[in-house]
């Protein structure tokens, strides 16, 4: 029996590396990347790095939540401001920070409920159609506080503020455009590449709104080998192209730290 025992002991110490590099990198990443999030994790999978798990949601709430503790390894936003704020509280690894990935804004209908939309300042947007104007809450979350800083560049705002169905997250907005309960949206480009269920109407002009960017940084207390690693990842040339392939622009990255500091633990 004790021979038994000592062998069940041998067993489990021999599994602990093993489930120990089993558990997955979670990844809290705006909701806009949750289609190319799939595909990246798949090939992260797929190449033996280990797993990535996706929490999407809107920047504003993923960032309260790892505000509020929540067990987020790296962190993905779809602007600088709550980055920037997650920083300013001292949770984020402000080395591993880079700007990753660009976007654009463009106007949406239903499929055969489309309308002429010119993206100038001087056109009349809001008597080009009738009813709700779905965008991401331009309170606080990214794609719609981009829309509004459009909008108000264009001279469009005053006149369509009140008649607004402000969503949870960018892909909510979407949500409410293919159902045909909004006449029209904003959304990013990325956003309607696979919808059969929308169409274009006009891209927001660039320079109407704050760039798009979305920085990526590994979560204070969550820098490891395996988070180091998958940072490194999502900055390869591989997931580069996998990021175009779904319409992102691909900015400028800086270099991941190349290994992670030996006294640092993940936190539980």
């Amino acid at each position: 029996m004790r021979a038994f025992r000592q062998l069940a002991i041998a067993l489990v110490l021999a599994l602990c590396p093993v489930l120990a590099t089993a558990q997955p990198v979670t990844v809290y990443a705006a909701a806009s990347l949750s289609d190319v999030f799939q595909d990246l994790a798949q090939r992260f999978k797929t190449s033996g790095q280990g797993e990535m798990t996706l929490v999407p949601g809107s920047s504003s709430s993923l960032a309260k939540q790892i505000e509020n503790g929540a067990p987020a390894d790296l962190f993905l936003s779809a602007n600088m401001e709550w980055m920037t704020h997650l920083d300013s509280l001292g949770l984020i690894e402000k080395e591993t920070c880079a700007e990753l990935l660009g976007n654009t804004l463009v106007v949406i209908a239903p499929v055969g409920e489309v309308f002429a939309v010119e993206a100038r300042k001087g056109f009349d947007f809001a008597g080009a159609f009738k009813g709700r104007l779905a965008l991401a809450d331009p309170g606080h979350v990214p794609a719609g506080i981009y829309a509004k800083q459009a909008f108000e560049w264009l001279g469009w705002w005053a006149a369509v503020q009140d008649r607004l169905a402000p969503a949870a997250d960018v892909r909510a907005a979407l949500a409410y455009v293919e159902r045909g309960e909004c006449a029209a949206g904003v959304v990013y480009a990325t956003d309607v590449a696979r919808s059969d269920k929308v169409k274009v109407l006009a891209t927001l002009p660039a320079e109407a709104h704050k760039p798009i960017v979305y920085p990526v940084a590994i979560v204070k207390g969550h820098r490891t080998g395996k988070t180091v690693q998958a940072l490194a990842f999502l900055q390869s040339p591989e997931a580069a192209k996998v990021f175009e392939q779904y319409g992102f622009a691909v900015l400028k990255k800086a270099a991941p730290p190349e290994k992670a500091p030996p006294e640092e633990k993940k936190a539980h």
